[in-house]
């Protein structure tokens, strides 16, 4: 009920007029034009977010679920679903960075610190997709949707990679990497360990000290160390 309360305060002053009045309403594709200048309606949005949830714990398909369905379920206007998202591939989207562990804030001036904390995000998202049934369950039905898979690319996994790679940029700037190799192949070799346990190999441990064993064996290198001295054959001769 709050949310259909909510939904009807964002009416502007004189869709409520008409309607009060009996006069017209607005044509279906006014409604679904973002109006500048008001207030998004918190709990509204909540409230469909947490229907799409409860509609995917149910059993229903990303493929079977319209938005006279999530309406229906959140108890507000298809109006106000085309108010925020332009279609269900962005909300599907929303729903899922809703229900994924957050975004890990980042230093932004760190190196090698930056990239362990988004490092340790991707282990905590690898835990929560082992552990949910639901995320499991979206993430698998997502990639047969193309455009749903597209836009999760574009709005969720591009920005964390720039990040990735801006984090890397600063630890080589700060002196905590070489500067002689590329930049996106180092990026790529601390991503892909990290990407290999939580997706690839979804039986593999994923320790709380990952990241940190990532970081260190990346950067002293996995050539062999070189012998101590006197440590040599024939050492002590003379």
């Amino acid at each position: 009920m709050q949310a259909q309360a909510s939904d009807r305060d964002e009416r502007a002053p004189g869709e409520q007029d008409r309607q009060a009045h009996g006069g017209p309403e607005r044509p279906p594709g006014e409604d679904q034009e973002p109006r500048r200048g008001r207030p998004r309606s918190a709990a509204a949005e909540r409230a469909i977010l947490d229907a799409v949830a409860e509609l995917l714990e149910a059993g229903e398909p990303l493929a079977g679920l319209s938005i006279e369905r999530i309406a229906r379920t959140a108890g507000v206007g298809k109006a106000t679903i085309y108010r925020r998202w332009s279609g269900k591939e962005e909300l599907f989207v929303d729903v899922l960075r809703d229900i994924e562990p957050p975004e890990p804030e980042v230093s932004g001036t760190g190196g090698l610190g930056d990239l362990r904390i988004l490092l340790e995000s991707m282990r905590t998202r690898g835990l929560a997709q082992r552990s949910s049934v639901l995320l499991h369950n979206v993430f698998a039905q997502m990639k047969s949707h193309p455009r749903l898979w597209t836009e999760y690319q574009r709005t969720v996994i591009a920005p964390r990679r720039d990040a990735m790679l801006a984090a890397v940029q600063r630890a080589v700037d700060a002196g905590e990497l070489r500067g002689d190799p590329d930049v996106e192949l180092m990026d790529d070799l601390f991503l892909g360990p990290m990407l290999v346990r939580t997706v690839h190999r979804p039986d593999a441990p994923l320790p709380e000290d990952l990241a940190d064993r990532i970081i260190q064996l990346l950067v002293e290198g996995l050539g062999p160390r070189p012998a101590a001295a006197g440590s040599g054959e024939g050492a002590g001769r003379g």
